[in-house]
């Protein structure tokens, strides 16, 4: 059976930040990987993506992106398939009966809703992403589409935690003045990052009413997730990804609790 984990601020929304238990995937990326890139048997990753739709919102269309740590959000009127991807890193929509998908590996993954206006979104938030004004163009996109940013409701799901992501000092010096407070002292010249916090402080800075920060390490958890960082550490050949998945139910959809 598949893990999903869900927030508190997404209320009744379909949702789930999808851990990598369960699923049809063998070998290093054993588990529910959801990433078409991983080297994965394709069939397993279309086992996986269909499971975790079924648990989330039955019988509804997955849209992913080709995610390329941008800034760039688009809007969903239609499903596509999967070689027909935008290159991107958000999404909304206020179509009913879509899911909107996202994979990770330690970035973060943010999911995003005004329930009053029927608004949602789905955002990568790497670094790079975060850094470069992903969140803000997301919540601007939802905005687009009649979502007011006082309404909007975030959550971020599993990444990689401060105490497992270490940066050097030509990180930290990309980033302004206001955020070194997301750099703690590590061993010499490097630094801890909090990604969840700088992504955080983003969210509040676009003025989202609620963030929810699930607090959930990607690296430091191998039973739970893939990441990323865990796996170039040990020089594997590849890493699986995890999705998280938000939609809108068509009327009379029946939504797993």
């Amino acid at each position: 059976m598949v893990e999903v984990i869900r927030s508190g601020v997404l209320e009744q929304l379909p949702h789930g930040f999808l851990s990598r238990r369960g699923g049809a995937s063998t070998g290093v990326v054993a588990g529910l990987n959801a990433g078409l890139g991983a080297g994965d048997d394709d069939a397993a990753v279309a086992e996986n993506r269909r499971l975790a739709v079924e648990a989330v919102l039955p019988g509804a269309r997955l849209v992913a992106l080709y995610q390329i740590h941008s800034s760039d959000a688009v809007v969903v009127d239609e499903p596509w398939d999967n070689d027909q991807r935008p290159h991107a890193d958000a999404l909304v929509t206020v179509r009913p009966g879509l899911l909107l998908g996202i994979v990770t590996a330690d970035c973060a993954p943010v999911l995003l809703a005004d329930s009053q206006a029927g608004v949602i979104g789905a955002a990568h938030a790497g670094w790079k992403g975060a850094h470069g004004g992903v969140i803000e163009a997301t919540v601007a996109t939802m905005e687009s589409l009649g979502a007011r940013r006082d309404r909007i409701s975030a959550a971020i799901g599993p990444c990689i935690a401060q105490a497992s992501y270490e940066v050097a000092e030509d990180f930290r010096v990309v980033f302004a003045a206001g955020d070194q407070r997301y750099f703690a002292p590590g061993r010499e010249g490097h630094f801890q990052f909090d990604l969840e916090g700088y992504v955080a402080a983003r969210l509040t800075g676009a003025g989202i009413g609620r963030v929810d920060r699930l607090g959930l390490d990607t690296c430091a958890d191998e039973a739970r997730f893939y990441s990323f960082r865990r796996a170039t550490h040990r020089g594997e050949a590849s890493y699986g990804r995890q999705l998280s998945l938000i939609g809108l139910p068509a009327e009379g959809a029946v939504v797993p609790g």
